[in-house]
């Protein structure tokens, strides 16, 4: 897990104490502090340490260097190969990582691993959207060339299938996105968990955020790397960014009823 100076310190106490009460409880949490953090994060982070006693690894950066040169360093500490990727501000449910890990034990052969999420604004016992993902590996890899086929929220991946595709590269928007297509260019196997595996937290303000030529800009240049990688052909190109920039260009309340009743749903 990775963390901010601007992230909510309830809620980031939250997203800790999910992982805390797996059913399958972890044996190594890492947790980097990108940059300096406001005093009430740093209580929240000394408090549960000393609850926790030889589980944290606490690694503190200078400065902010950004999600995905966060997470890099965070997977490089981590003590086992299979990690938990995990937000600052979402829930896992209770039994997430046994999921999880049940479904490594049956295939040794997979890499990587997520599921569905149920997102909500305020609380979540009000769940306004689902994002369902495909569930088969072939089914992922067809979907992975219109849109990202795993909620990174809830994945956990083989460390050194990660590492062997490069780990994360600071992408804007996409660090996640990027690296499941490098691994799907090495062979390694993804599947999705056919149940709901965290409570994400996503807010009105993350369908205003999604909108503007500086966040189509930002789109328009990740599906370019993709191309350039060869994963899409020219045309998927053309068509992934058109169809993304009329929705990041329609009106608030359009973009809101797409993400929610059409992208994701109940």
């Amino acid at each position: 897990m990775s963390v901010y100076q601007q992230d909510n310190p309830c809620f980031f106490r939250t997203a800790i104490e999910s992982m805390l009460n797996q059913t399958v409880p972890a044996n190594d949490f890492v947790l980097v502090c990108d940059g300096p953090l406001t005093p009430e994060l740093n209580a929240v982070i000394h408090e549960i340490s000393l609850r926790n006693k030889n589980l944290f690894q606490v690694l503190r950066l200078e400065t902010n260097m950004g999600l995905g040169n966060a997470l890099n360093i965070g997977l490089t500490a981590c003590r086992n190969n299979l990690v938990a990727r995990m937000d600052s501000d979402d829930i896992s449910l209770p039994d997430r990582c046994e999921l999880q890990l049940k479904a490594f034990q049956d295939n040794p052969e997979l890499a990587l691993c997520s599921g569905m999420i149920a997102e909500f604004e305020t609380t979540p016992s009000q769940i306004k959207s689902v994002r369902h993902v495909p569930l088969t590996h072939e089914e992922i890899i067809k979907f992975s060339k219109k849109r990202n086929p795993m909620n990174h929220m809830a994945v956990m991946y083989r460390k050194n299938a990660v590492l062997s595709s490069g780990s994360y590269i600071e992408v804007s928007l996409a660090e996640d996105y990027y690296l499941w297509v490098r691994m799907f260019q090495r062979g390694y196997h993804a599947i999705n968990i056919n149940q709901t595996l965290v409570h994400a937290r996503v807010g009105n303000g993350m369908y205003a955020r999604r909108g503007g030529w500086a966040y189509a800009k930002k789109i328009c240049s990740f599906q370019y790397k993709i191309w350039k990688l060869g994963f899409i052909s020219f045309g998927r190109l053309m068509a992934n960014c058109i169809i993304r920039g009329c929705v990041i260009m329609a009106p608030g309340p359009v973009r809101r009823y797409i993400y929610i009743r059409r992208l994701h749903q109940i």
